[in-house]
């Protein structure tokens, strides 16, 4: 059974809305959201079918309705912003040196913002981490974008108000556009050259060994990873597959505490 401690449950208690019903109105009593959100926890760790849910739990039904429903109003979203910033004000995060990536994941259940490849249809995890490999940024985007094209998207997505100062890629970021819309915003792009790059070298040496450290994104979506559910995309809508994302991200933002 996947249980959430009690301090973990009151830092995020006030974004969950509790479903009410009158004392004299007839039916059964609500389920009480701590429970519900367990056992979407659940789910994401064993990648489970909904119905398979044990009997400690409640109704996968009632379970699933309410998790769409978190997912459709950015509930999570919002979750995991008020903890980044509350460790950013704690200084357990550090936007100086951030890093970029994406990681594929098939998809077999349909629905939009899914795209093929070599490797079949499926979508993107993007994910923007701090120095320290803890999640700052995440979204998902159809396959068959091109990454350069997702950057700024990520940003839509940021949890804290400071932009990185440096953002560094693999060659798939290696874009003289890119660099120069990001300079615009004050972010230093930092990424190999492309082997077949034709223009003029653009990246300084000294600060390419800030690449060497550029595990620690590829450490993140092993830690995510580890959370069945996101290994293939079921869910026929995009935003439940991102509702189980910032699940396993915001697992990860509990451990700093």
């Amino acid at each position: 059974m996947i249980r959430l401690t009690d301090e973990q449950w009151e830092r995020i208690r006030k974004h969950f809305p509790e479903e009410h019903i009158a004392d004299g109105r007839p039916g059964r009593k609500p389920i009480a959201t701590r429970q519900v959100l367990e056992a979407a926890l659940w789910i994401l760790n064993t990648g489970a079918q909904w119905h398979m849910l044990p009997q400690c739990y409640p109704n996968y039904k009632t379970v699933h309705r309410r998790f769409q429903n978190w997912c459709r109003n950015e509930v999570l979203r919002r979750v995991l912003t008020d903890i980044a910033n509350e460790l950013r004000e704690k200084g357990l995060l550090d936007e100086e040196e951030c890093f970029i990536d994406a990681t594929f994941a098939m998809a077999k259940g349909g629905g939009a913002e899914i795209g093929p490849t070599r490797r079949g249809k499926g979508l993107k995890i993007m994910a923007i981490v701090d120095r320290h490999g803890l999640p700052l940024s995440v979204s998902t985007h159809a396959a068959n974008h091109h990454e350069v094209r997702l950057v700024q998207l990520c940003f839509d997505f940021y949890m804290i108000e400071a932009k990185p100062e440096n953002l560094i890629g693999d060659r798939a970021y290696d874009s003289d556009s890119l660099d120069d819309e990001l300079r615009s915003q004050g972010i230093e792009m930092i990424a190999p050259h492309r082997s077949n790059r034709v223009r003029s070298l653009t990246q300084d040496g000294c600060r390419l060994r800030r690449y060497t450290r550029r595990w620690l994104v590829e450490r993140f979506f092993a830690w995510i990873q580890w959370r069945r559910r996101l290994l293939v995309r079921w869910e026929f809508y995009p935003q439940n597959f991102l509702g189980f994302v910032q699940l396993a991200c915001l697992l990860i933002l509990f451990r700093q505490f």
